[in-house]
């Protein structure tokens, strides 16, 4: 869905803003009208009603709610719970219940539970307008037909053979230009040329206004809209044997209205780049403006997605649009509703026809389906249809519990033979309504034979233990050999030993596709728990879990070859994990490592065979020229072995105990030949330290070494440049350079600031300020600015 300009008053001019406002509030304004006044048709309201709380809906809650770019109004959300109220007690009473869920819909706001309704399943909710848009269609059908609605949509749909037989041939012929019109008017403006324009021209507006003329031009006996009784109606309170039903009514207005109102708002956010909304003040100010809606008659107030939508593409920056919206629809039907009333209400029937029919979005049904959720809205869109709103929504929140539950105790067991052993492949959560398929599988084992019971579980619970262990213990006991691999948090294991909860620590992280080998090898000790198995262990795990996962991925960027954007040159430091720390994946990075994340200069290669090496030019040559990254980073860490080893070298600072020290600090002089002649590459850098100040890190004090891993960092920046290629990429704006420094205790990572001098937090800000010598660069996103 296209993303509005991130226009708003604070970057444009005051005047800008207003014009665009102005423009955007007229074309909501046409939409507005002809919705108003259908959805108070179809629910069987006055018409006068949808006009009042579009009214309100615009001027109040487009004051006080806090989507500023939503537009407010009747919606046909609401029409099969306002149509049972007014069938059942009577418009007036109905405004007492709108003027309660008002109340109500305040008191959520204050309490801040805005966000919790969006906690819904979206199957509920999608199936709940599905619902709702079935029960409209059908009953304006009947009204296209030039009858009137049933009072149920099983009733309308009983009796349409029979509206059918007595159809009323003016009201059809201009419902069926009213629906031809609505449908054809988009593909009318895809057309090329002048047609484009006709795109602005909303549909709505277009088919009433054609459809209104053919039956004035025709002089067709249909019925029209009549607004000589509009006027202001005050509520009346019901008796009290009547409060129950009064209450659940008031509830389930201010549910759905609440519901559909924030959806709408987190929809309008999606389109533009302005202030979010805030869904607590959002919902007060549809509260307030369905008390002032409802005390004068009007229709309930809910945010319109229709409307909302509309408003953000015709340009709307700022809550003026939705204010000036209302301003226009009581104008309009104060000065000119003699041209309203010439509407038949077989157009107003057709149009919202057809939003019903849209109502069913088949966009939806593939997500939910996607999801594996479509269980859950068809229970909705059924229980809505035959019941009720509130009755579909309880069948929806129980089919998708019910679908939980099962899919949560849900496993799958696999069995196959290779290398002359049985595997047993255990998937999902074992728990005792898997114990009998799974004893099943079990019991029809050979006997004697040797048995890899490989678990991927994330539950066990106490019977699927016993079943699994009982069963182990008695194939071992009769002569066979049984393994249990578990690939994920070693339920089995613990169990077995007694320690029912996970086993979590502050150094020992789970899960296992994060953790060191050597971690989960303790939490699941082997008989042969060696590097090289622990190998083969990691292998199999990925082969089983992640494979299948990424294989479509993977396949897509062997058909397409590689695109990294970034050449990332980091040390090969086994602590430091570039996709990790970057929070990137496969294809985005053509990664270099070596000791001490160096990079030789340009002309080294040619000027001095001792240091010589062709691998970190090639690699950057190929990055640059055949690969076409548009950065390079270099990322130095903490820790740095190799720049401990240069401290040493030069006598500057002794770190004889360090772990992690480089081999020639610790071994001696002609031990690492390849090491020592590598390590001349940081020359340069151990110069630049000694002879001025090393960068600082912002808010940390470092000893020397660290000093050493920063003021590195900037010298290879220098050193890429000695390269051709990229000395022409960066001139020609083709090219950035970043530097970057991973702290491993703190799991920080700064990005280098050319300017100041300095290495900080990462963040957008600085990600320009710290490019290193480009000139006019395109602005391209690096990975490590989303990890940070």
């Amino acid at each position: 869905m296209p993303v509005a300009p991130a226009t708003t008053p604070g970057t444009a001019s005051r005047a800008a803003s207003i014009r665009a406002d102005l423009g955007a509030s007229l074309v909501v304004f046409l939409v507005a009208v002809p919705l108003s006044l259908g959805i108070s048709l179809a629910a069987g309201a006055p018409l006068s009603a949808g006009i009042i709380s579009a009214v309100v809906g615009g001027i109040v809650v487009g004051l006080l709610g806090g989507a500023p770019l939503q537009v407010s109004g009747p919606t046909a959300g609401l029409t099969v719970i306002v149509a049972g109220l007014v069938q059942t007690y009577g418009w007036r009473v109905t405004c007492f219940v709108t003027v309660g869920a008002g109340l109500l819909q305040i008191l959520l706001g204050l309490a801040r539970v805005a966000r919790a309704t969006l906690a819904l399943s979206p199957a509920i909710v999608h199936g709940v307008v599905a619902g709702i848009g079935v029960v409209i269609a059908l009953a304006q059908l009947h009204v296209v037909l030039g009858g009137a609605p049933q009072r149920s949509a099983w009733e309308n749909l009983r009796e349409l053979p029979t509206q059918v037989d007595n159809l009323r041939a003016p009201a059809v012929a201009v419902g069926v230009i009213t629906v031809v019109l609505l449908l054809g008017w988009p593909v009318v403006g895809r057309l090329p040329g002048r047609c484009a324009a006709l795109r602005k021209v909303p549909a709505p507006l277009i088919a009433v206004s054609l459809a209104t003329l053919v039956a004035g031009a025709l002089n067709l006996d249909v019925a029209r809209v009549d607004l000589s009784s509009m006027a202001f109606v005050t509520p009346v309170v019901p008796p009290g044997s009547v409060w129950t039903a009064i209450a659940v009514g008031m509830v389930s207005v201010a549910l759905v209205s609440g519901m559909e109102s924030l959806l709408s708002a987190a929809a309008a956010d999606r389109l533009h780049n302005g202030p979010r909304a805030n869904l607590d003040r959002e919902l007060i100010g549809q509260g307030v403006g369905n008390v002032v809606s409802g005390a004068i008659g009007g229709y309930p107030v809910t945010g319109v997605a229709i409307r909302s939508v509309t408003n953000v593409r015709a340009g709307a920056v700022g809550r003026a649009s939705a204010v000036l919206h209302g301003v226009w629809v009581m104008l309009f039907v104060g000065l000119l509703g003699t041209c309203v009333e010439r509407i038949p209400l077989a157009v107003l029937a057709a149009l919202v026809m057809v939003v019903g029919v849209q109502m069913v979005s088949l966009a939806h049904i593939r997500h939910v389906h996607r999801h594996r959720e479509f269980p859950a809205y068809a229970a909705t869109v059924t229980g809505v249809i035959l019941a009720g709103v509130l009755q579909g929504v309880l069948l929806g929140v129980v089919v998708a519990v019910l679908t939980a539950l099962y899919r949560l105790s849900r496993s799958t067991v696999r069995v196959y033979e290779g290398e002359g052993v049985l595997h047993v492949e255990v998937h999902g959560s074992l728990t005792f309504l898997s114990v009998p398929r799974l004893s099943r599988v079990l019991g029809k084992l050979p006997p004697g034979a040797h048995v890899v019971v490989d678990m991927t579980v994330d539950y066990l619970d106490q019977a699927a233990f016993e079943a699994v262990h009982s069963w182990r213990t008695g194939y071992i006991a009769r002569g066979g050999q049984v393994d249990i691999e578990e690939i994920h948090d070693g339920c089995y294991e613990r169990a077995a030993g007694g320690t029912p909860g996970p086993r979590r620590s502050r150094l020992t992280p789970s899960p296992r596709w994060f953790a060191p080998w050597w971690h989960w090898q303790r939490e699941c000790p082997r008989e042969d728990g060696t590097a090289s198995q622990a190998l083969v262990a990691g292998a199999r795990e990925f082969q089983q879990r992640t494979a299948p996962l990424v294989q479509p991925f993977l396949e897509r960027l062997a058909l397409e070859g590689q695109k990294p954007a970034q050449l990332f040159i980091t040390c090969a430091d086994s602590r430091i994990v570039p996709n990790l720390i970057t929070a990137s994946g496969p294809g985005d990075l053509f990664t270099v490592r070596n000791v001490g994340n160096l990079v030789p200069r340009g002309e080294a290669e040619e000027a001095d065979p001792i240091t010589a090496d062709a691998s970190v030019g090639a690699a950057i040559e190929y990055a640059v020229a055949v690969l076409g990254v548009r950065s390079i980073t270099v990322c130095g860490h903490s820790g740095c072995g190799a720049m401990s080893a240069l401290l040493d070298k030069a006598g500057k600072a002794g770190n004889a105990g360090r772990a992690d020290q480089a081999p020639d600090a610790a071994s001696g002089p002609g031990t690492t030949p390849h090491l020592d002649r590598w390590l001349r590459n940081g020359d340069a850098s151990l110069a630049r330290f000694m002879a001025a100040p090393a960068p600082t890190l912002t808010g940390h004090q470092v000893p020397p070494a660290e000093q050493l891993c920063l003021t590195n960092v900037v010298q290879q920046l220098d050193n890429l440049r000695d390269h051709a290629v990229v000395a022409q990429a960066v001139a020609e704006g083709r090219l950035r350079l970043f530097g970057l420094y991973f702290d491993l205790a703190s799991a920080q990572m700064y990005l280098y600031d050319a300017v100041r001098g300095d290495f900080g937090p990462v963040d957008a800000e600085r990600a320009e300020s710290g490019v290193v010598a480009t000139t006019g660069a395109e602005d391209h996103t690096f990975p490590a600015l989303n990890a940070g």
